[in-house]
């Protein structure tokens, strides 16, 4: 397990509490959702909330609360998966100020330092970092400051596609499509090749050998290629896909394993705990969707602007709590910034939490043949609406790069470091359907998206001809995935981008 160097760790105290926002990409402005958290092998369990006016299709009364079948109190826990989505944004955070470090002369990288504070996050140890000051902090200030706060014992690797020991649906050391490179046989391993590259181009840049872009201008940071990957934007877009996805629709709402899932017990309490094995699996595949317990009180404005909100006003945002991480709030935002309306935030908030009704009615007598069906109903469902909006995202950042080489054409306002975002962005995201072994997208379609996208932007350097061949791929893609998952056309932009997500 990585033991951080003590010079290491003082940069944690000294800057760690720099607020950052958990925000990520698009804009919305009107929808529903809300706040909340607490997890898997924790012992935190708790849960109610209040109630308020949501977007259509969710009931102002709908919050994710539900009371303990076998003592007082709440039945709702999943602070690791709310404490992982918070790793993974708080990894993006801190490689977000290294290059002002080198920079400003604060730090002095050699080879395998910068290696090395990824993996503070990546293979988190709470007995070296569990008293570390978080990154996230959103207005008006978060109640947890340090990670022992959140939750213990978790990290990123160990629940990674293809390092879960059952489970999974592909064998992911033979079966991880979409990223062809030398070395490249698994999540995990693309993982670290990235952080690899972030860490040479570091020590590069400290010396002032810094690359190019197509135009001869320096690259804008030390996560950016001159081939126009943004390794912090793929880092944070591929795991939230890689664990957040995967395990959601592949481990705790799948049903392909005995005693694993829903077909985990729901006749007793877990040992020491007030939910059944099965209520608990539940909020688990809940907690790495990302929504708060309030969901349903937000419009989609509010939360792409501020994912977090002090519900109860005690002056503080509980992160297990009050927060929305993730896909939650890409939903929303997808939901604000359709021509032809959508509501991926009710559809997968009504099946969460009516499944979630389900499971508490039940508690402690199990469920019979009817009443699983049922709940795989609403397991369909759920997963469906959180793929759908990831899907559309897909297709918000095809349209953001096709209107990067637009302006590229044009030599209108073109900026390298705004295009290698967004390709890596859009990349990050399409990786990820693979993890969902319920995905509307086939293997086929799955690998001819990836043809179509590429492994990199094409970019100033190739000919006018090669750019317009691909900018034309970039569009057949947004149709294969328009007709995988049932896209209204409206939704989906013109031949430059505009007009669409």
């Amino acid at each position: 397990m990585l033991r951080p160097p003590i010079l290491r760790l003082s940069y944690f105290f000294l800057f760690g509490l720099m607020a950052t926002s958990c925000s990520d990409d698009g804009n919305r402005s009107d929808g529903k959702a809300g706040a909340d958290g607490s997890s898997e092998g924790s012992d935190t369990a708790d849960g109610d909330d209040t109630g308020g006016g949501g977007g259509p299709g969710v009931s102002a009364s709908d919050v994710y609360a539900f009371t303990s079948a076998f003592t007082e109190g709440s039945s709702v826990a999943y602070s690791g998966q709310v404490f992982r989505q918070l790793l993974i944004d708080d990894m993006k955070a801190h490689l977000g100020g290294i290059t002002a470090r080198i920079d400003e002369g604060r730090l002095f990288p050699e080879s395998g330092d910068v290696s090395d504070e990824l993996r503070f996050y990546f293979e988190f140890d709470s007995s070296v970092g569990g008293q570390v000051p978080l990154y996230t902090s959103p207005e008006p200030g978060a109640m947890q400051l340090v990670y022992d706060d959140v939750s213990a014992g978790k990290n990123l690797v160990g629940k990674l596609a293809g390092n879960d020991e059952t489970g999974q649906h592909r064998d992911w050391t033979t079966e991880f499509a979409g990223w062809s490179a030398e070395g490249v046989t698994s999540p995990e391993s693309l993982v670290r090749m990235w952080m690899a590259t972030i860490d040479a181009q570091a020590v590069d840049w400290m010396s002032g050998d810094i690359p190019l872009d197509p135009s001869g201008a320096p690259v804008p940071a030390v996560y950016v290629t001159a081939s126009g990957l943004d390794l912090r934007q793929l880092l944070q877009k591929f795991l939230r896909l890689g664990i957040t996805l995967s395990q959601g629709a592949d481990d705790y709402l799948d049903d392909d394993i005995d005693g694993k899932g829903l077909l985990s017990d729901h006749t007793v309490a877990v040992d020491g705990k007030p939910y059944t094995a099965l209520e608990h699996a539940w909020d688990e595949g809940f907690g790495y969707f990302g929504a708060s317990r309030s969901y349903p009180e937000w419009t989609d404005a509010e939360i792409a602007e501020s994912p977090g909100r002090d519900v109860d006003d005690d002056g503080v945002v509980d992160l297990l709590r009050e927060m929305n991480w993730g896909h939650s709030v890409n939903a929303a935002k997808r939901d604000a910034g359709a021509v032809a309306a959508t509501d991926f935030t009710a559809d997968a908030w009504d099946a969460f939490y009516a499944g979630r009704v389900l499971l508490e009615e039940t508690a402690g007598q199990g469920l019979s043949a009817e009443q699983l069906e049922t709940l795989r109903g609403h397991r369909d469902a759920a997963v469906l609406a959180w793929e759908q909006a990831i899907a559309a995202t897909v297709v918000h950042y095809i349209n953001d790069v096709l209107q990067d080489m637009v302006a590229l054409e044009a030599d209108d306002g073109y900026d390298f470091g705004d295009h290698a975002k967004h390709w890596s962005e859009l990349k990050g995201f399409a990786l990820g359907f693979q993890f969902n072994p319920r995905s509307p997208l086939s293997e086929a379609e799955f690998q001819a998206l990836h043809d179509l996208i590429g492994m990199a932007p094409v970019l100033g350097d190739a000919d006018a001809a090669e750019r317009a061949d691909y900018a034309d791929d970039l569009v057949a893609a947004r149709a294969l995935i328009a007709d995988a998952y049932g896209f209204d056309a409206a939704n989906l932009g013109d031949q430059d981008g505009e007009n669409g997500w």
